[in-house]
């Protein structure tokens, strides 16, 4: 254990290190005022102007029209699959709602599946669709959090950026690089990458078998760098083609942390506020540590009922003590725990072992994880998100000793503490709201392998999933359904932009004040005492919001495992 102790630390040690390397170029591609040749011809091809200035409607309007465009590109790639090259083993085209769902899940950054994708997409279908639209989600989510941070750090001006800049800087900047020296890296590791659809290999006992091939390098060096999750092969990153080596395992957790981790450090750098970027980094250490600790002690004690079962000594021979079902041994609990942990803190979706054999409070850690949304989050996303409780946080405390609350030098009034509000409450609502209808829905038991509180479980885990734009999943849970393609896809489409856009009208609005110096009635937030209320606000706030759900699942699951009750 001690080993594994040590483990985590150097990981989270090496994270941190990244991070300001990391921030501080995403900080000089954001303030750059020169545009490289790649990004002239870029913006000649789309017949945008670079130098337009944008306020916050504007930004999030070309964003929001800029996506659906590329989502509907996706669908149609995925509808007329069957006639496209590169289909060398007839895979058919998608259905409509099929086709919906999973267009919506890679352009908000979800990569949700309810689709086997060695067995059902082609490699052209795999590259035109959708690893290209994990490029243009996870690109779209970190040019937003560009956006966002520039509007904080100005002052009486309507201005916050340009989204095509943003874009493309950070495309031809940060994640086409960053993925080709990846790809490289995964391709020594031993993952392929090629157009060939299958090769037929003779085995041992003589046998012919079609093992799947095609272009997973580049796939898994965007699937992880973009938070986007998803994989090539339905086992996703418990493939040994996607995930061969324990070093493989290894980059793929530093991967998901690098850039959701270096936006704080590029926030302190852009406001010239450096304590304060350092104590919204360790909120998010503050909490991600808490969970991991969670999750490796609940995963480590195993389930007491195969202890009074004797099988103890069975486990031994492989693993002393310890969760193993749904792992893969070469990861192991350690390896397996840091991977959930950071795949639902990032709201990556990428998964090493199958989260439905996780012990009832190993499962609750994913969960809780995505229904906070706050702990690192996605590319861009997850940094907004945690500014909106920041915000939150001053206000209460504002509230607390009678005075207007201030953040990093502007009032913060009504109207941004509505769209605050507005961000915070479309979350939930969407969480709770789709999974009170599919327990409502007639046709769900059918989809569900289990009953009882592990399968509410499951259906609540789809639909955080799926608003957090995770895209994990508990298995043991069929959604390849009309109703569960549909609402899920809207879920997607809610957790995305219900929530982007408001905080982008929060940033214009501070962008409009002028800056207001400190008095010695403001409230400091560059400080470690905000940093624990910071904290302590996420959790009271998530907690009060989602716990009646989670005691329906995961908790009452934990309660009837200690009482020796098997589920039905």
């Amino acid at each position: 254990m001690e080993i594994n102790i040590v483990g985590f630390a150097l990981v989270l040690t090496i994270m941190g290190g990244l991070a300001v390397l990391m921030g501080k170029w995403l900080a000089y591609t954001f303030e750059d005022q020169c545009h490289w040749v790649l990004e002239r011809w870029s913006y000649r091809a789309l017949g945008v102007n670079p130098t337009e200035r944008m306020g916050w409607a504007r930004y999030g309007l070309v964003l929001l029209v800029s996506n659906a465009v590329m989502m509907g590109f996706g669908y149609l790639v995925l509808r007329l699959q069957v006639v496209l090259p590169l289909n060398g083993l007839g895979n058919a085209a998608q259905t409509p709602d099929l086709a919906f769902n999973t267009a919506a899940s890679f352009i908000t950054n979800t990569n949700w599946q309810a689709y086997g994708g060695e067995t059902s997409l082609s490699n052209a279908t795999q590259m035109l669709a959708i690893t290209f639209l994990m490029f243009c989600g996870a690109t779209a989510g970190v040019a937003a959090a560009g956006a966002f941070i520039r509007g904080l750090a100005r002052a009486s001006s309507q201005d916050i950026g340009n989204y095509w800049v943003d874009f493309m800087r950070i495309l031809w900047r940060v994640m086409l690089p960053l993925c080709f020296v990846m790809a490289l890296v995964y391709v020594w590791q031993g993952m392929p990458q090629t157009l060939d659809s299958q090769v037929m290999a003779t085995t041992l006992e003589g046998a012919r078998q079609q093992i799947i091939l095609g272009p997973v390098a580049s796939f898994e060096s965007i699937k992880h760098i973009g938070t986007n999750g998803g994989g090539f092969f339905s086992m996703n990153a418990a493939h040994p083609f996607e995930n061969p080596t324990p070093l493989t395992n290894t980059l793929h957790i530093l991967s998901m942390l690098l850039i959701p981790s270096s936006l704080t450090v590029t926030f302190g750098l852009m406001l010239a506020r450096r304590r304060q970027g350092w104590v919204f980094f360790g909120a998010f250490l503050v909490m991600f540590v808490g969970f991991l600790v969670l999750m490796y002690g609940a995963e480590q004690s195993g389930n007491p009922l195969l202890t009074q079962a004797g099988a103890d000594q069975v486990l031994s021979s492989t693993q002393p003590g310890g969760n193993m079902e749904g792992k893969e041994l070469r990861f192991g609990i350690a390896g397996t725990a840091l991977f959930v942990t950071t795949t639902t803190a990032a709201t990556t979706g990428s998964v090493n072992a199958m989260h439905d054999s996780l012990t009832p409070m190993g499962g609750f850690v994913p969960l809780a994880q995505m229904m906070l949304n706050t702990v690192f989050g996605g590319d861009g996303v997850g940094f907004i998100n945690l500014i909106q409780y920041a915000i939150l946080t001053v206000f209460l405390a504002g509230m607390m000793i009678g005075r207007t609350p201030e953040f990093l030098g502007k009032k913060i009034e009504v109207r941004e503490i509505k769209l605050v509000m507005l961000s915070v409450l479309a979350h939930p609502a969407s969480i709770l709201g789709f999974t009170a209808l599919a327990m409502l829905w007639p046709d769900t038991g059918t989809s569900l392998a289990n009953h009882g509180a592990h399968g509410f479980s499951e259906v609540l885990y789809a639909y955080a999933s799926g608003t957090a734009n995770n895209g994990s999943a508990f298995a043991g849970f069929n959604a390849n359904t009309p109703f569960f393609n549909a609402t899920i896809g809207l879920a997607m489409l809610i957790g995305r932009y219900f929530t982007l856009l408001p905080l982008l009208a929060v940033a214009g609005s501070l962008a409009a004040k002028k800056t207001v110096p400190d008095s010695p009635g403001t409230f400091p937030t560059a400080t470690p005492l905000f940093m624990g209320l910071l904290v302590f606000v996420v959790l009271i706030v998530g907690g009060l919001t989602f716990l009646p759900a989670l005691a329906l699942g995961p908790v009452v699951e934990h309660f009837q495992m200690l009482a020796g009750q098997l589920q039905p």
